[in-house]
């Protein structure tokens, strides 16, 4: 067999929260780490504003619950909270001992405010923190003799125990190939799903994988309906929804209308520095009254000397798409950002399937709530991925499965799958956007389960999910592997989007970034997470 087909322990996914974890894991591990596209691809390197860690004198970790629980809106779990901020001057030291070249003011690190922060805790690299962490993580990674990395590979489902129902592998397409890989215990890491609408400041890789194939294998995964948009993301024709960071607010950025208006005090008494949920609801609603196409985002009151120095990346993408922001404000509107929902997990990562576990975006570790707060996510990934060291592997116990070979000669038509994979993340955006209605959820949902049902009739199912862990196949068409891709990847963000929809339907209440215009108002009865198991949908408990 390949030297691939076998290893202690799985990472699926290379952002900070996947390259964090396999660096945390017991070296006497053989470690595979698997990224569907390369490196330094996923939505961790794109993170601009920075961290958040309470740190200076005059904070403290109580200082930073509170103000997580505030955002958070009623959700968050408070045991889950403290142990982020507790833990959080201990993940900047380990960042800072790996090489991380955060910002200094004189000998110490510096720290800026962002939007619903009580205090400036925010540590940042330039504006490029994400990629300052990730290309420190990966160089180390790629130091370790344990960790084996095998790019341009792509997880399509887990193998599960058929007596026990523990995870001990997985499927993956790779190098032209799908076959099963064993392992001891698997660790997603494949961040969120932004991909799923139209709009969304995420890398092309984020298609809700880790949630997708999670919650197919039936996991449990929670508050999925929960999705921050983030109010400032670069509107241009023709340019990515390249996201202008919360910092650029926090030192005193204006968001102003088409008359140059500083609007969003009509709708908070915060203006621009409310919460993202807030803000990005005040934006979309003074579109709706003057019909413009965006609002902009006015740096001009930053002293000049500070742009180049604290935003070096967002004046070079600007520039790029014609924006001088010394001299003119820069066009912006909402955009999705973050998933706050995803696969239910403990304070040791671990979901309700044995041997599964999930870091990062994919997982909802009740720290978020229903509204992230600013720069804890990055945070979130090293804390929780930090309690991987202490993982232990038992030996699987099932008796060695032989994989009979299957040479596919023939590739199948992938139109229908490019024509849905276009049109669905509109549909999305239309629907479980910014504000969200019960007629409008409920006719898209309807759209989807059509979809699902004609995806899932196509030839290509039975290599994703009718596959059994004794075929391998090999595809001889050189155009099949991507084909293959494309359609694991549609089939994921249809059914994130039934997820988020359907979730979306059942919580009949605003709260933090669920907003429905048929019930506007926050209910004390709903203070409950979302629970999904398969195709049931209940409140939680507490």
């Amino acid at each position: 067999m390949n030297d691939y087909s076998q290893f202690d322990l799985l990472v699926i996914g290379s952002g900070a929260a996947g390259l964090y974890a396999a660096l945390c894991l017991d070296d006497r591990y053989k470690v595979g780490l698997i990224t569907k596209s390369k490196l330094k691809t996923g939505a961790s390197g794109w993170a601009q504003g920075g961290i958040a860690a309470a740190i200076n004198p005059n904070d403290s970790s109580l200082l930073h619950l509170e103000d997580t629980l505030k955002a958070g809106a009623g959700l968050c779990d408070r045991a889950a909270v403290e142990f982020l901020v507790t833990n959080g001057a201990k993940a900047i030291n380990s960042l800072v001992d790996m090489g991380v070249a955060f910002d200094r003011k004189n000998e110490h690190l510096a720290m800026t405010l962002e939007a619903a922060h009580s205090r400036p805790r925010v540590l940042h690299a330039a504006d490029t923190t994400g990629k300052a962490i990730v290309s420190t993580l990966m160089e180390q990674v790629l130091q370790r003799s344990n960790i084996q990395v095998l790019s341009q590979a792509f997880a399509l489902k887990l193998w599960l125990n058929e007596a026990t129902g523990r995870c001990q592998g997985i499927s993956l397409l790779y190098d032209q190939k799908i076959t099963w890989i064993r392992s001891s215990a698997v660790i997603l890491a494949t961040g969120g799903g932004g991909q799923v609408f139209a709009q969304t400041t995420n890398p092309s890789v984020s298609t809700g994988d880790g949630v997708a194939i999670a919650h197919r294998s039936g996991a449990m995964v929670r508050d999925l309906e929960f999705v921050q948009f983030h109010p400032t993301a670069l509107t241009k024709p023709g340019a990515p929804r390249f996201l202008i960071s919360e910092a650029v607010r926090g030192e005193g950025a204006h968001l102003i209308d088409q008359t140059g208006r500083r609007f969003a005090f009509d709708y908070h008494p915060q203006g621009e520095l409310a919460a993202r949920d807030i803000v990005s609801r005040a934006i979309f609603t003074h579109l709706q009254k003057t019909g413009a196409n965006n609002v902009y985002l006015d740096l001009r009151p930053i002293p000049e000397a500070k742009i180049p120095y604290r935003f070096p990346n967002i004046i070079r993408v600007c520039s790029k798409w014609g924006v001088d922001v010394f001299n003119e404000p820069i066009p912006v509107a909402p955009a999705a950002h973050y998933w706050m929902g995803g696969i239910k997990v403990d304070t040791n990562n671990l979901t309700s399937i044995p041997g599964l576990y999930a870091v990062g975006e994919t997982a909802s570790t009740g720290v978020h709530g229903a509204n992230r707060l600013a720069s804890n996510s990055l945070l979130e990934c090293i804390v929780y991925a930090q309690q991987l060291s202490n993982l232990t592997i038992e030996p699987v116990t099932t008796d060695n499965v032989s994989q009979s070979v299957q040479v596919i000669e023939a590739n199948f038509p992938i139109e229908v799958v490019t024509k849905i994979r276009e049109e669905l993340p509109v549909l999305v955006w239309q629907s479980a956007g910014i504000c969200r209605t019960q007629k409008v959820l409920e006719d898209a949902i309807a759209k989807i389960q059509a979809w699902r049902m004609q995806l899932r009739s196509l030839p290509w199912n039975q290599y994703l999910e009718e596959l059994s862990p004794s075929q391998t196949i090999e595809f001889t068409a050189p155009e099949a592997e991507a084909n293959l891709r494309m359609y694991g990847e549609t089939l994921n963000l249809l059914d994130i989007a039934y997820l988020i929809l359907q979730s979306a339907v059942f919580r009949t209440e605003s709260r933090g970034g669920h907003y429905r215009l048929d019930y506007p108002e926050t209910d004390p009865s709903w203070q409950v997470h979302t629970l999904v198991i398969g195709d049931t949908w209940q409140k939680s408990v507490e």
